[in-house]
């Protein structure tokens, strides 16, 4: 009974409207034009709604099955045939370089692909993700004979690719990984460890997977600056791309979780794997946050996917069920009772799942732009720039959109009531698939330190000064636009309370480190509602001049008030606890946790 229709026309406005990508695409060299564009994104809904939508539900009462006596995985019914359709319509190579194989389309279209995957049916595209973060490491960091042998085969769909990091003793803790690879005599490498939660280790889809592992040379120093990134494909393969017998790695088990359950997460056992170097030695960091970074971005957008599906369908129930009349007077009295959508609280719980979808859909789409610009503009500090714009969004898209999604998927269960919890509506798999979202590939709190101490602090707040002339600019330009009056003056102080704040945390942090940590996770989503509220202006600037229908115009005009009015004030919670300081959390001694 749940639906998914892809949200072409937002995506649209999105990329069109509000970035203008055309312009962007064309001062770039990107020989696209709009009707190649429109029907890319019409064939994609097509494939999403008809395809991959009716298995979401398959792939969640099934899940995959294991084969303990060989370590085989097989997938849900459907989800096979859906990948052969979806290498033979040409989408694994879609914004891979031409030189391996693919279409070389920009990444911010890639991302409206990607968040229609998702929508339809987030486990099967959890597939296809992990070969885009080993794409992006073997593109960027492979020498030519392993692009050759690995990266061409991954873009043409006939096999993907991991990324093995985590081991059962150390989580996001890198440093303590016990992997170990061992120099062979003919340049190759023995791969023996354990490695946990791989997603897509191992599957039916394709004759091959392409493994890359985090292990230790015999040589190496202790902690992160001693790990090395390792190929380590599931069927050896040679330097001329021959594939040959099976390799010495294996799937122990699968996890049972409490959602994506058509997603294989696996237990991957490497016995003296063959593998193969890739980058420097001691070097392996620098290309697993290649790979790091790519699915940071995507599993944001993987939470902006959930929350369009589960507002989709609590619309439409909302609009459908009746229940009790409204609280000023019946709206439809010749029916026993109003429709949900009349109630205020029903109101408040829709209005702010379609806020933050369609200002999470700009944010993503701009991050996506900004990959774009660092890979093909010929301008070296327009790269510079967006590098550091990137870096410094990175965190907040991978943690704001996935943490709304619980919050979201939760409110479209409150409007469908107990039916919410019924599986058959399909609402509560949207709520236990979203839990995943916020985990991996980097805790909320990873990514909140990683913003606050590393793009912040360590980088001296280089990404921080790309957005605040972002948003300052924007403002300047629209001061005396009688369409955003309302908002400019709110986002200029929020701006400003957002650099007075990141000062004081930094002086706090110098005598004290651990005022980092406990101002982290509230620093982190203040900036991410500042964000927001600049992309909802900005939408509704674009609006006011697009060739829209009057009720589009009107939607993000009352939208993005709901979003000043009723969203942008958390910033006033989150700044109350920044500055509790950290002695609020600290203080309490281990043995009083009682």
């Amino acid at each position: 009974m749940n639906h998914y229709k892809a949200p072409v026309a937002d995506i649209r406005f999105a990329l069109f409207d509000v970035l203008n990508v055309g312009d962007l695409y064309a001062r770039l060299g990107i020989e696209v034009d709009r009707e190649m564009l429109d029907a890319v994104i019409d064939e994609a809904a097509r494939f999403n709604e008809t395809v991959l939508a009716p298995l979401n539900a398959v792939g969640d009462s099934e899940g995959c099955g294991f084969d303990p006596s060989t370590g085989a995985v097989t997938t849900p019914t459907g989800f096979k045939a859906a990948y052969d359709q979806f290498v033979e319509g040409g989408w694994s190579g879609l914004t891979a370089p031409e030189a391996f194989g693919g279409q070389h389309l920009p990444e911010s279209l890639g991302a409206a692909l990607k968040e229609m995957i998702d929508a339809a049916n987030l486990a099967w595209g959890n597939y296809p993700l992990l070969s885009h973060g080993a794409t992006e490491a073997l593109r960027q960091h492979g020498q030519p004979w392993q692009q050759d042998a690995f990266l061409k085969p991954i873009v043409a769909g006939r096999w993907t690719g991991t990324m093995c990091l985590t081991e059962p003793h150390c989580g996001s803790d890198l440093g303590l990984l016990k992997t170990r690879a061992e120099p062979d005599a003919d340049g190759a490498y023995s791969i023996t460890g354990t490695k946990i939660f791989i997603t897509a280790g191992e599957h039916d889809f394709t004759e091959n997977i392409v493994h890359l592992v985090l292990a230790r040379l015999p040589d190496a120093p202790a902690g992160t600056k001693g790990i090395s990134l390792f190929i380590v494909p599931k069927m050896k393969v040679d330097r001329e791309g021959r594939m040959g017998e099976r390799n010495a790695v294996r799937c122990g088990s699968i996890e049972h979780k409490m959602g994506i359950h058509g997603s294989a997460t696996c237990v991957m056992n490497f016995d003296g794997a063959q593998g193969y170097l890739i980058g420097e030695a001691n070097r392996g960091l620098v290309a697993m946050f290649t790979m790091m970074n790519t699915a940071r971005l995507a599993v944001g957008i993987q939470g902006l996917a959930l929350i369009d599906r589960a507002y989709q369908n609590a619309l439409a129930y909302a609009r459908d069920r009746l229940q009790m009349r409204s609280l000023s007077g019946p709206k439809f009295p010749d029916k026993p009772a109003d429709p949900l959508i009349v109630h205020p609280d029903i109101r408040r719980m829709l209005l702010t799942c379609k806020a933050l979808s369609e200002g999470s859909r700009l944010l993503a789409t701009h991050a996506a732009s900004l990959v774009d610009i660092i890979e093909r503009s010929s301008d070296p500090s327009e790269r510079q720039n967006a590098d550091l714009l990137l870096s410094y969004l990175t965190p907040v898209v991978k943690a704001c959109l996935t943490e709304w999604s619980v919050e979201c998927t939760y409110h479209a269960l409150q409007v469908f009531g107990g039916h919410g919890y019924i599986r058959e509506w399909g609402m509560e798999q949207l709520a236990r698939d979203a839990r995943i979202t916020t985990i991996y590939e980097g805790t909320t709190g990873i990514q909140s330190i990683d913003l606050l101490g590393r793009k912040i602090v360590q980088q001296q707040g280089a990404g921080l000064r790309q957005a605040a002339a972002m948003l300052d600019a924007f403002c300047r330009e629209q001061e005396g636009n009688p369409a955003v009056a309302e908002f400019i003056a709110t986002l200029k102080t929020r701006q400003g309370e957002l650099a007075r704040m990141t000062l004081e945390i930094a002086g706090k942090a110098a005598g004290n480190p651990d005022e980092l940590g406990a101002a982290a996770y509230d620093y982190l989503f203040y900036t991410g509602y500042v964000l927001l509220a600049y992309w909802w202006a900005r939408a509704v600037v674009a609006a006011e001049t697009a060739d829209l229908p009057e009720a589009v115009k009107a939607g993000k005009r009352e939208t993005a008030r709901f979003y000043f009015a009723r969203i942008l004030p958390r910033c006033d919670a989150h700044a109350a606890a920044i500055a509790s300081g950290a002695d609020t959390l600290m203080s309490l001694a281990d043995s009083q946790f009682t």
